[in-house]
Parts: structure tokens; sequence; C-alpha cells
């Protein structure tokens, strides 16, 4: 381990240093010093040819003194395989030179030329078979070389997963790499979340997938996250939305949401299917109606043993042409979206392209060479290379696809990778073991036509996950000054314009106005019993008063005798208690309840309310009324209770009699007001208006005072007239008017002796009212032996009494079951509008809201920057 430690200074290039290996092995299975990976990595430089290649470790085999250390365990070995390949590669390159640079045989004679002679011809079969020689020796070397590095990678890898199972179980609380870039996904969760203001945009790096249609895109994600992760389609389009994948290293292979707490286990079959399905559910589900595509992101972190950090998003397929059942705006739709992902500045484009179809068909790659033309961020990724050689006649193409010469884009790397045969039962294992024998067989890198680097995915990812990482150092700093520019921005806004407030957010906002509203509520419980009653009897009177004196007491007043007059008025009583009554007093109380709901809201709106909350708080009454339903059964029990208090006559004191008498004269006398309007609005005003040099008056005005003074003459002669006027009287009062030279019309008649009469009627009623106030004696005694009868005195208090006996009930109703109902009812609206994103957005707006939304994302975007970045200096 010594001698290792001596390496470490000369290894950066090469990977991670083994510092925790020594440590771990030099204090037993102490875990004090970070982790760091052991696998070698391919480094993405920004000049040099090729611009993404394999590392070079052979500087620092120069030195004599380190060679024969080097020899020295598998890392020496690695080291002497690095140099044979350097050397076999110059060998083969001065040989080739060599071959080239020999001079060409002199200008034949007209002649038949002469037979070349047999040195000439050893000589140039020498040559040809050294070269061949050294090929075929310099690909067994990179070879060999490659499978050193695998058996490194996996001796690392068993060794991270130990360490990282260890620390998973809570052994030795530490930050490790995984902790980093999971701080770095929140930041972009939360950018995507972010309505960019203030020209603030999100320029933060991630890796853009993208491709034509069943170009390959999910598969080589796929293959990095080293699990069957994506719903599968046999060429159908299953990418809807984009879906952002953060990768990491952790001791489990597993799969979370953003927004979800269940783990998935990779290793699992049926794990896989859940995530699988859930993924396309969550895809469906984000597309609107009528469309096939979404620009809603799905944020999955998936972690294991060996994967690379970065974040990567995979977006929708490019496609060339729409077809059934899709929209028709499909096309331009996916490339709105690639086209946003890619402008960022600071993104990675990962281009897919399908090497089994003909290069001119691809749409994704002029779309990338108008969003990166220099190419400094494109990385190009051909796939189904096995395809291609197998179909191509001239496997030259794919060289010349892979060094950049086909292809009008440039690229800072160009990888092959093969992945798999096409079947969806596939594992990743068999995919590996396929690519890895197809590209050690293959006369693309037999041939040099591909370089050892530039194949396979697990050298793509490596590439991708260093070009990620710089990239990130390169511009996250100036990201956090942009969004601290911002935030300075937001907060002056916010004092000049609302300084004595507290900037509270949406869901503050809306968690404040809950507790008003349910504080409103409770204070329902509070009203008092003699308050319900009043205004619950006062409301019902209101409702049944025109029924009580129109249908009941009118008509039962019209009779001759008191017989006749009780019995007309329990028949109707009953009546009306069956079909009317109950419905109407529940109608009331619940209208009641509403409008003392609505009314402590409106009180409770003086003491420093602020109006932002009125939207919000009328929907919550509405809907809170709207759900609410008055217990079935109460309707019955009422029915009961009313017809019960109408059918009881007996009343016990005079306080009771004098108030019924009250009740009557007060209802007598607001009919008899109203009436005298009706009759003023049919005849027009009396004498003196008329006389006023103001009043302009016609012929109609003039026949109908006319009309009521006739028949005014009619009911002084007949006091007791009935309520209707007989065919012979209408005749005789339209030929007394005729005399006068009034034509009339019989109708107009009819309607004047209405409203005379009941004036008359209500007339006599008052005065037989005031004579009744003195009858309660007589009451007592059942009017024997006198000549009054005041049974209209005794219905009014059958009805009065009804009406307390009625708010009482309604009042015992509301105050025991109905107004906590309402509570109820009230807490489930909140809930429902509290899990509604889009109702709160509806409710609660403003400029004020917006503002403060804002301030607090830029914050907490500013805020977990600087966690990131210090974390990043920390790990460098």
């Amino acid at each position: 381990m010594e001698e290792i430690s001596k390496l470490l200074p000369d290894l950066d290039k090469i990977g991670e240093n083994f510092t925790f290996l020594k440590s771990l092995l030099s204090s037993g299975v102490s875990l004090g010093s970070e982790v760091k990976g052991a696998g070698l990595h391919l480094l993405l430089e920004t000049s040099g040819d090729p611009p993404l290649k394999a590392t070079d470790s052979s500087a620092a085999a120069s030195q004599d003194a380190s060679d024969r250390q080097y020899k020295k365990g598998l890392l020496g070995e690695l080291i002497l395989i690095q140099q044979q390949i350097q050397r076999h590669e110059e060998e083969v390159r001065r040989a080739a030179a060599a071959n080239s640079a020999r001079p060409p045989p002199p200008e034949p004679a007209p002649s038949p030329p002469p037979n070349p002679s047999p040195l000439q011809q050893k000589r140039k079969s020498s040559d040809k078979e050294k070269v061949d020689q050294l090929q075929e020796e310099l690909l067994r070397t990179q070879l060999k070389y490659q499978r050193m590095l695998e058996r490194l990678e996996k001796e690392n890898k068993e060794l991270r997963k130990v360490v990282l199972q260890k620390d998973d179980k809570g052994i030795h609380q530490r930050k490790v790499k995984k902790s980093l870039i999971d701080l770095y996904s929140e930041v972009l969760d939360i950018l995507s979340d972010y309505d960019a203001n203030y020209n603030t945009q999100d320029h933060l790096p991630r890796v853009v997938v993208v491709g034509d249609q069943s170009a390959g895109k999910t598969s080589v994600l796929e293959m990095i996250a080293q699990a069957r992760i994506f719903p599968r389609g046999s060429g159908e389009m299953m990418t809807r939305s984009p879906v952002k994948v953060t990768l990491s290293e952790g001791p489990h292979h597993v799969a979370i949401f953003k927004d979800s707490g269940r783990e998935f286990d990779l290793t699992k079959e049926e794990d896989l299917s859940a995530l699988r399905h859930e993924i396309e559910l969550r895809m469906r589900k984000s597309v609107k109606e009528g469309q096939t595509v979404s620009s809603e992101t799905i944020s999955l972190s998936v972690k294991g043993p060996g994967i690379q950090r970065m974040v990567l998003v995979d977006l929708p397929g490019v496609i060339s042409t729409v077809t059934t059942g899709m929209a028709s705006d499909t096309k331009e739709t996916i490339f709105s979206i690639s086209k946003a992902y890619m402008q960022n500045p600071n993104a990675i484009i990962l281009c897919i392209q399908d090497g089994s179809v003909d290069a001119e068909r691809s749409i994704v790659t002029d779309l990338v060479s108008q969003m990166d033309p220099q190419g400094k961020r494109t990385i190009f990724v051909l796939t189904k290379v096995d395809l291609a050689e197998k179909n191509l006649a001239s496997p030259s193409r794919i060289q010349q696809i892979v060094e950049g010469k086909l292809f009008p884009m440039k690229a800072l790397g160009y990888f092959a990778v093969v992945t798999g045969k096409g079947s969806t039962g596939e594992s990743i294992e068999s995919i590996k073991d396929y690519e890895e024998d197809f590209f050690q067989s293959s006369r693309l890198l037999r041939d040099g036509m591909l370089k050892a680097h530039q194949v396979t995915t697990k050298n793509l990812s490596l590439a991708v996950s260093d070009c990620f990482w710089k990239m990130v150092r390169e511009s996250v700093e100036q990201q956090a000054d942009v969004f601290k520019a911002s935030r300075f921005n937001l907060e002056t806004e916010w004092k000049n314009n609302y300084p004595r407030l507290r900037e509270l957010d949406r869901n503050e906002l809306y968690e404040k106005a809950k507790n008003e509203i349910l504080d409103e509520v409770i204070s329902l419980s509070q009203v008092t019993p003699q308050h319900w009653e009043a205004i619950l009897q006062k409301k019902l009177w209101e409702r049944v008063s025109t029924h009580v004196i129109e249908n009941i007491y009118l008509p039962a007043a019209q009779t001759m005798d008191s017989g006749t007059f009780n019995t007309t008025v329990d028949i109707k009583l009953k009546q009306w208690t069956d079909k009317q009554l109950p419905h109407k007093a529940l109608e009331v109380a619940w209208e009641t309840l509403q409008e003392e709901f609505a009314r402590f809201m409106a009180e409770y709106k003086g003491k420093d309310q602020d109006d932002i909350f009125d939207k919000l708080k009328e929907a919550v009454k509405d809907e809170s009324i709207k759900r609410h339903k008055w217990n079935e059964r109460a309707m019955d029990s009422l029915r009961v209770i009313q017809h019960n208090a109408l059918e009881d006559r007996s009343i016990t004191d005079k306080p009771q009699w004098d108030a019924a008498i009250q009740f009557m004269e007060e209802t007598l006398q607001s009919r008899l007001k109203d009436t005298e309007s009706v009759i003023r609005d049919m005849v027009g005003p009396d004498w003196k208006e008329r006389a006023s040099p103001s009043f302009l008056g016609g012929p109609h005005i003039h026949i109908r005072n006319e009309t009521k003074n006739e028949l005014d003459r009619l009911l002084k002669l007949h006091d007791d007239h009935t309520a209707y006027l007989a065919n012979d009287e209408v005749t005789t009062v339209r030929k007394n008017l005729e005399g006068r030279g009034v034509e009339v019309d019989p109708v107009l008649i009819k309607d004047t002796w209405h409203q005379l009469y009941r004036r008359h009627f209500l007339q006599k009623a008052l005065a037989h009212c005031n004579l009744c106030k003195r009858g309660f004696y007589y009451y007592q005694r059942h009017f024997v032996d006198s000549e009054l009868e005041c049974n209209d005195v005794v219905l009014f208090w059958r009805i009065q009494r009804m009406l307390v006996i009625t708010a009482n009930t309604l009042r015992q109703q509301l105050t025991n079951n109905e107004v906590r109902r309402m509570e109820k009812n009230v807490k489930e609206v909140l809930e429902d509008f509290g899990e509604d994103t889009e109702k709160k957005t509806q409710l609660i707006t403003g400029r004020r809201v917006q503002l403060a939304e804002d301030l607090k994302k830029v914050r907490e975007i500013q805020e977990k920057l600087e966690a990131f970045i210090e974390a990043l200096h920390k790990e460098k």
C-alpha cells in the first residue's frame, strides 16, 4: 500500500485516487477519510485530437526509478500494458509512414515491363506483414488493457459498495458524493417550477438527450442507469414528456420519484415493471386533452453501485411526420420543447443517431447544429452499430460518421454503442456482454476505423459524466451571482411597495385565510338561542304570512258563523301542515344559517381583514353551502310538532291573549297599508293631489276614480256584502257609470272591487280586533251568552304559537347538528382547496402574491446553489 501511495500524484488522469483504499487497509475497517472512487475515468479535454479520448498515464512511466515499482501488482501491470499500446501505435505509425514515403518506381518503358525482382517482392511482403502484425498486436493489447480496466473497476465497485452500505446503516455519518448530485438535482427541480422574471434564466448545466424517434435514446439512458426503467413500445412514441433522471452512486440499486416516498428496487423485475408503469401513467397524466406530448417534467432519481453522477433529461423523440392519433401540432411541440432545453448555453447535448438507417434521414442533427453550431457542448452517439456494420456495404461510412465528417454538425466527441439485439426482455448484463463481444470481434476496431475509447456505453457514460461536472464547475458560480442579483431586485420591490407586510407566499396566505375562516365558522356556535329564535320566527312569518292571510284567514273569516270558520281553519291548517309548512320552515332555517355565516364573515372583515382573501372566502362559503344537506329526518319530526302546535286552541292567560291581539293587529295593519297602496296605484291620487297644478292626469285615471267612487257607494249601502260582486251588480255599476258618460270594462270593475272590498274587510277586522282586546273573559267562558266571538284572535294565537315552537325546534337542530355539520363542510372544502394548486392560484392572486412567491423561490435557489458550491469546493 505504501508503494501504491507513491503513485497517487500521477494517477489523476486515469481516475480518482486510492486514498480510501490505503486508509481502509491500513486501519482495519476505519472509514474516517472521504471515499474516493478508484475507477479509471475518461477525462474530457477541451483541446487535443480527438476531443474526447481515453486517459493517458504514460507520462508517469517515464521515470526509470518508478518503472520497477509499477510492475508490481495489478496497477503496475496496467501501466505496462498502456506503455505497450503506445509503443505499438508508434510502430504502426512509423511503418505506415515509411511505406507511404518510399519513392515510386521509375516510368516504365513502352516495352513490356520487366518482372519485379525477388528482393522487391520480399520487401513489400515483409512491410505488409509487419503492419498487419503490429495492427493485430495493438488490438490484442488494447483488449487486454480493457479487461484489466474492467477488473480493476469491478474490484473498486465492490469495495465502494461495502463502504456505502456501512455508511448507509449509520456506522459513520458523513456526506458522500451522492449528496452533491442530489443537492444539485434539487436546485434543478426548483428551477423547473420557477417562472423566470427579472431576466433571470435557468442556465445551469444538465445533459439533454435528443434524437430521432426510435433512435435508441431510451436504451442508451437505460445502459447508463444500468436498469430497464422506461416504458417500451414497438415503433410508437413512448416518451411523451421530459424525464429528468438524477444518477448517483449508492449501496443499493433503487429509483425514487421526487414527489413520492416509494423506493423501487431495480434488482427485482416486479419493481421494474411497476416503475415503468408509473412513468407511463405520469406521462399520460401530464398530457392535456387534445395533445400528444407535454412540457411538464417528470423527476426521477436512480442510485446504485458504480453509477456515474450526472443529471440527464430524456426528451420526446423528434419526428418528421404526424401520424394518425397524434395532435396536429405534435411535431412543432417536440421541436419547441427540445429547443427550450438545448438553447441553455451550459446544457450538454447528447445527440443520439440511429446507425442502422441512412444518415440522410436524420432530423435531429440539423436541429442540434442550429443550437450548437460550433459543437462546443455536443456529444454525438451512434447507436445500433452492430446492425450498421452488418447492413452497410461500406463500413468506412461508419468511420466517417464517428470522425464527424458525414453530418453537417460538430461535436466534442463521437461514440459508437450497441444497446442490445432489439428484444424488450434483454437484461442490462446481457446487453453489456453482447456489446463487449461485438466490439472485440468487430472489424471496425480491428481495422482501426474506431478507437477503443470511442466504443461501449461504459466509456460514453464516463465521458458524459466528466463533461457534465466540468461544465458545472465552470458555470455554477456565475449562475449563483445571477440569482443573487435577482433576489436583490425582488427584495427592493417588496420594500418599496409592501413595507409593513410580511413576505407570505400563496401557501402561507392560504393557511392564514384558512385559520380566519375556521374562526368565523366557530363563531356560529356562539350565537345565543334568543338570537337564533328571533331571526327564525321573523323570517318564517315573512315566508308564510301571505299564505296564512290569503288562503286561510280571509276565506274562513268571510263565512257567516263561528262553526264554519273553525271548520274551514282546521281543514286548511291540516292541509298546509301536511304539504308545505315543514318544507318552508327548513328552507328558512337553511337560509338563516347561510346568512348568519355570511354575516360573521363580513363582520370579521372589518377587523384588519386582508382584501386578498375575499375571493377565497366567497368560494369557500359558496362551496360549503352547496355541499350542505339538511337532515331529511328533521322534516318528519317537524311536521308532527307543527301539527300539534296548530291543533291547540287553549290560551292559558291574559298576556298570551294580548300577545295574540297585538300580533293580529300588526298583521292586519300591514296588509291594510299594502292594500291602500295598491288602490292608490290603481285609481290615482286623492282629490287634494289631483288639485295640485303639477298633477298630470289622463282619461284612464278619471275612469278608474269614477269606478272606485261608485263601488264605495255600494259598500256603504251593503256593509256586510260578500267578497264577490254578482253579475247583475256589475251590470248596474256599469250602467250607472255610463249614465255619467264613463265607459268602463267589467274586468276593471271586478279588479277595483276586489281591492276595495279587501280594504273594507281589513278595516272591519281591525275594529273587531280592538273589541276583542277585552274579550279574554268571554273566551274563557267559550263566548257563552255573549255576542262577541273572537275566533280570529284564537287563529292568530295558534299561528303565533306554531311560529314560536317551530323556531325553537329549528334552533335546536341548528345548534345541535347543522352548525357542526357546516363547520365540517367548511373544513373539508378548505382541505380540498388546499390540495388543489390550481384552485389556490385562481383564488389568491395579485402582484403581491406573485412577488412573494418569486422572492421565496429565488432565495431557495440561491441558498441551495451556495450550499452546492460549498460542497463542490470541499470535494475538490
